[in-house]
This record gives C-alpha cells, structure tokens and sequence, in this order.
C-alpha cells in the first residue's frame, strides 16, 4: 500500500563539517532537522519526528541546559515547526493520529509537546535510557526533559514489544522489522548507535517509490554511499559506537544492492534539497 511522504524541514543548529564525517573540513555548516509528514489512504497522517520548535529555546534556557544550546547553536522560525507547517496547509494537529519517534535528542522531539492528541510511537529500549533523567545525566544523552509531554507515558505505544515480521529477501541485510499497522506499509527497523532504541522506517511514497527514513544512523549520504565514519571524537560519544558502525555498514550493504531505494537521513544536506523539492508539499 502506497502512502504520501512529505519532508518538512524545521531549522538546523551549526557545527563543523569534520565533526561529522572523517575527512571533512573544519568549517561551520547547517545540520536541518528533517520531519516527515506521513499521509496514509486507510490510517489517516502520522508524524516521524518533529525536529526543532521555538520550544527548544525555553528548554535551554536554565543550566545545564543552555549548554546544549551553546555548543550546537539552533536557528528556527516559529512558522519552521511542524504544527505552524501543517496549520499553513489546513491540518490540525489533532488530526495527527499518531508521532513515531525515532529517538529522544531534543532535535527528534522539539515539537512533541504541539500534539496533545496523539499517539506516541516509540522503541521501549530508548525510552528507558532516557526516563528520568535530568540535568547533565539527560544533557549527555542529547535529552531535554521539558520537551516531553507530561502524560507520555499514558500515550505511548512501545512498538518493539510486538512480535517482528520477516522481510523480505531486498531488505537485507535487515532481517526482521515491527509492521506497524500490519499492512506493510510502515516497517521499522532497529537502528540504535547513535541513540539508545533508534529505529528507522520503509516506506512507499505513491510518488517516488521506496524509501528508508534512517534518522540518525547516518549523518549524510555520502557516509552511507561511501561506508565513511565520523571524526573519532564524534563516535566517542555515541550511545554504543559497535551499534552505530554495525548499522552504518547495513545502510552501505543495502545502498550497494537497492539502488532505487531512497535512504534519508534526518541532517543529511540533500534530504533538505529534497524537503524544498521533490518531497516538498504536493497538492
């Protein structure tokens, strides 16, 4: 079953180019925080990720926090989140049936606090590391608390306590993914590393085919394409650093084998091409 998979870029925060791919330079670039709006023909619209909202600034504005905000500068417009997005285009956020998390840094879940109404999506495993935990212990983890919704718990859907599906043989080398609404529309796969839990999800826009939402498994295509790490330092503070290089070296495997596949990682520059283009708002 075919869906409509529509980028939506929410602002970036400023780092140097070597931090994130080994080779790079030692200039300031802009990493966009990418969401996708997901328009089902059955299940109605759902979120993968909110990336940053004006929320982001309140939640860094004490110690520790601020830090967060110091070392990764964030530049964002309040008509840059989700919910200004989609009110633009005539969609209520009570309309959104659901937000799929891929993971908990503060730029997956800046806007989470714009969607009262809907269900939350998320692996177990990363909502454990990161329940609980404040000031510099959530400040290691990316994680800022008061971006959370205070009744998460009651909304949440932890998805990784359902039973797999197998997938199929050009999946791999991922063997198995949650199908989330049981028509194999939207398949998550575990892609934790950088964070605890990420997950990433296929799916098939009705327009450009098969696609791959990997958050954060990567950093750009290039590293994928290429099978490039980040700058050591970059992999020193990785969750797990084996995980992440095990599934950097998937994304590679599956690129060499699915080269019509659309592998999209949240930062990655020419996703944000893509979010003013070809997976811009389509009427």
């Amino acid at each position: 079953m075919k869906i409509k998979l529509t980028l939506l870029d929410t602002g970036y925060c400023r780092q140097l180019e070597m931090f994130s791919i080994r080779g790079g330079r030692p200039r300031s670039i802009s990493f966009h925080a990418i969401a996708a709006l997901i328009e089902h023909p059955v299940h109605g619209l759902f979120l993968f990720d909110t990336g940053y909202s004006p929320r982001f600034f309140e939640a860094t504005r004490s110690f520790p926090y601020r830090l967060y905000a110091t070392i990764t500068p964030v530049v964002t417009r309040p008509e840059q989140s989700v919910k200004a997005q989609l009110e633009a285009h005539g969609i209520r956020a009570d309309q959104i049936g659901g937000v799929l998390l891929s993971h908990f840094h503060a730029d997956h879940i800046g806007g989470l606090r714009d969607f009262p109404d809907s269900r939350l999506y998320c692996f177990s495993s990363a909502y454990a590391h990161v329940r609980g935990k404040r000031g510099l212990q959530a400040l290691r983890e990316g994680f800022l608390p008061d971006l959370m919704p205070n009744d998460f718990e009651e909304r949440a859907i932890f998805v990784d306590r359902a039973l797999p599906v197998e997938l199929l043989e050009r999946y791999r080398p991922f063997g198995e993914a949650y199908d989330l609404l049981g028509d194999g529309s939207m398949l998550l796969v575990e892609l934790g590393g950088h964070a605890i839990g990420q997950f990433g999800m296929f799916v098939r826009d009705e327009e450009h085919g098969d696609v791959f939402l990997c958050a954060d498994a990567a950093w750009s295509s290039e590293a994928y394409r290429r099978h490039v790490l980040p700058h050591p330092l970059a992999q020193s503070i990785m969750a797990d650093g084996p995980a992440y290089r095990d599934n950097l070296l998937r994304l590679h495997e599956l690129f060499g084998h699915w080269p019509s596949l659309k592998i999209l990682p949240t930062h990655c520059p020419e996703v944000w091409k893509m979010s003013q283009g070809e997976f811009a708002w389509r009427s």
